[in-house]
């Protein structure tokens, strides 16, 4: 099973250390493999989240995932999203993008973290309202059920997850723009286009994910239909997102994916300022993700470990904080990697231990307790 799950990514792994020996010698191979160890370490939540989406979609739109997905997170984000990035911040066309990050390495690396304010505030915004609408909502299964049990009756308040979103977005772009004023005010431009990154990622977020929830509410209406229909003497199925659903599901997945890989993008430059490098050793680790996720979907992981969602998705709310904490002070990666895997970590030793007490709670089996002749 596992073979089978992973072995795009094994071939994947082998490619691209091999291409990393020919590109640039033994040191190119490790600078590739430690940026895939980085990349996935960083974005194991993004594949416990997109576990909980994906198992809802089709087998077709799961083929779709793992294909044309994966195109978009290696190509698209790990190789196309930083020239793309430089090429609008120093507004140059794309071909001289891809020539500076070819020729001149620090001029490239410096245009991009020049542009990391707007990719922060864009990705900070959108995994921050993923986090915040996921415990305000009242659910049955609750982990840390003393702080999730309060914050579910205040998210009874309309709009409260925006309103929080957006005076988050307010402070940091304040602070930035004090701190710019204090120093200069060399950077006294950037906290507009901080402000205005965040409200595009707001945006982007209520517009993607409010059309996959519609869909996913139809489907969870659909649902409902089979049940009773079971229920009447008819032959119920397991109904699965298609179409149009699946597809709008689809892009919100990829948007999700996005906003995961920006730490990812950015911590490369702390390892390597060589785009080709980069796209390898991400590209590497993108897949490790997708075939995770699949995995997860397969073992039916998150059904059997049921806290596992909430310590991703508190792991979403850190690398929220992280990001927008980033726009005015740096972060070693090695933290922002920690506290995810320390989150989910939690999270699934808490699963186990409520595994093992609802085990004992049932007692002994019926083969126990019959008596012995």
């Amino acid at each position: 099973m596992i073979l089978k799950t992973f072995r795009w990514a094994f071939a994947v792994t082998a490619l691209g250390l091999a291409a990393g020996v020919l590109y640039d010698g033994w040191a190119a191979f490790g600078i590739v493999a430690i940026l895939a160890v980085l990349e996935i370490s960083l974005s194991f939540d993004n594949a416990v989240v997109n576990a909980g989406i994906l198992k809802k979609m089709n087998a077709f739109w799961q083929k779709i995932f793992l294909t044309v997905g994966v195109l978009i997170a290696v190509f698209g984000m790990r190789l196309v999203f930083p020239v793309v990035i430089v090429a609008i911040t120093a507004k140059l066309n794309p071909y001289d993008a891809v020539q500076l990050a070819v020729t001149d390495k620090d001029r490239y690396q410096q245009l991009v973290t020049d542009a990391h304010p707007a990719i922060a505030a864009f990705g900070g915004m959108f995994l921050l309202m993923i986090f915040l609408d996921f415990i305000f909502e009242d659910r049955d299964i609750k982990w840390l059920a003393w702080l999730e049990r309060p914050l579910a009756k205040l998210g009874k308040v309309d709009m409260l997850s925006v309103c929080i979103a957006l005076v988050v977005l307010l402070v940091t772009a304040f602070t930035f723009a004090t701190h710019a004023h204090q120093h200069g005010g060399a950077h006294a431009d950037k906290a507009q286009t901080v402000l205005i990154s965040g409200i595009a990622g707001l945006i982007t977020y209520m517009v993607v994910g409010g059309l996959s929830g519609y869909f996913e509410n139809k489907l969870e209406e659909e649902e409902e239909r089979e049940e009773e229909a079971e229920r009447s003497g008819g032959n119920g199925s397991p109904v699965k997102l298609a179409g149009q659903a699946a597809f709008f599901m689809f892009l919100y997945l990829e948007v999700l994916d996005a906003s995961f890989s920006f730490d990812g993008v950015i911590g490369a430059f702390a390892i390597t300022n060589d785009i080709v490098l980069m796209a390898l050793g991400l590209g590497i680790g993108a897949m490790y993700v997708r075939s995770l996720t699949v995995y997860l979907v397969r073992q039916g992981t998150l059904d059997d470990y049921v806290y596992l969602e909430h310590g991703a998705h508190y792991a979403i709310g850190a690398l929220a904080v992280i990001l927008m904490v980033t726009i005015q002070y740096q972060i070693n990666e090695i933290i922002t990697g920690l506290v995810g895997v320390v989150l989910i970590g939690w999270s699934f030793w808490s699963s186990v231990r409520r595994n093992k007490a609802l085990a004992a709670a049932e007692g002994p089996t019926e083969t126990d307790s019959v008596p012995v002749p």
